[in-house]
């Protein structure tokens, strides 16, 4: 058995299919991780969810951005939804289109494996945030979303406000600071307030910002996190994290990460030719 995670895929079928080819991926017996960011700019996230959706519990997918905002989507009227991407259209709009979103809308902000001592999301903790922290948070968004209230949720979930996490937030903004944290956090202050318009590599920040996981004083993790969201940052390894973002969506590469082996090791297919390169406005 095998067990590799993937970075964001984003909605490109072919470059997933290359992978999974070369990692000589068995469904029998492997299990893959998903970083998040499954679906949009590809141009195959139909093909992608149901190439997901289809490996049942070989499959452990953690909600990035994208994804959320799909889900978002979805709970608009029908013109609106009408409005949007021709990609993401060819989901909402897909005859298996209800057991696909609520696949999605169910899968986990946070994973965590005790025996491989890896922890799965899609952006990052934030800088104060131990294991079981993040996981009472990750928690506490997921039992929204799957339950009764969750268009509510889903139609007021973006807004760069609250910025930082803070354990005396409620309500909606405790939910949405929660989700700014874990699936669209890249660069934050020392007191852990992120700023939503750095989004280059580390180095290219304002001064008094660090890469999440470079926050002085941060908190004791252990475990390691494997994560995406930052296609600037590319694959990293380093400081307990792993990045896994390598912009395959915007002419880089799509990359995996074996967690069962004595050391990490790393496999990648290039995107397809027709990829633009222009990484800007990765949000």
């Amino acid at each position: 058995m095998a067990v590799w995670a993937i970075g964001d895929v984003q909605g490109c079928h072919p470059e997933l299919v290359r992978l999974l080819e070369q990692l000589r991926f068995d469904a029998a017996r492997d299990r893959l991780w998903f970083c998040g960011d499954l679906v949009n700019r590809g141009g195959h996230s139909l093909e992608v969810l149901r190439l997901v959706y289809g490996l049942g519990e070989r499959a452990v997918v953690t909600l990035g951005n994208h994804d959320l905002s799909l889900l978002a989507v979805a709970q608009r009227d029908e013109a609106a939804q009408a409005r949007v991407n021709p990609e993401l259209r060819s989901v909402l709009f897909a005859p298996d289109r209800e057991p696909l979103l609520h696949w999605l809308r169910t899968r986990r902000l946070l994973h965590h494996d005790p025996q491989l001592g890896y922890t799965l999301v899609h952006a990052g903790f934030a800088p104060r945030w131990n294991l079981r922290q993040a996981q009472r948070v990750a928690s506490e968004i997921e039992r929204a979303l799957r339950g009764p209230e969750h268009p509510r949720l889903l139609g007021r979930l973006f807004g760069n406000r609250p910025a930082a996490w803070h354990p005396g937030l409620k309500g909606l903004d405790r939910l949405r600071a929660g989700i700014n944290v874990l699936t669209r956090m890249r660069f934050v202050d020392a007191r852990g307030r992120i700023d939503f318009d750095a989004k280059g590599a580390p180095g290219s920040q304002p001064a008094g910002l660090y890469p999440w996981f470079e926050v002085p004083g941060m908190a004791h993790r252990g475990t390691r996190i494997v994560f995406g969201h930052w296609s600037s940052l590319g694959r990293f390894a380093g400081m307990g994290v792993y990045g896994l973002d390598s912009g395959c969506v915007w002419g880089g590469r799509l990359t995996a990460m074996r967690l069962d082996s004595d050391e990490p090791e790393f496999a990648s297919v290039a995107a397809e030719s027709s990829r633009r390169r222009d990484p800007r406005g990765e949000e």
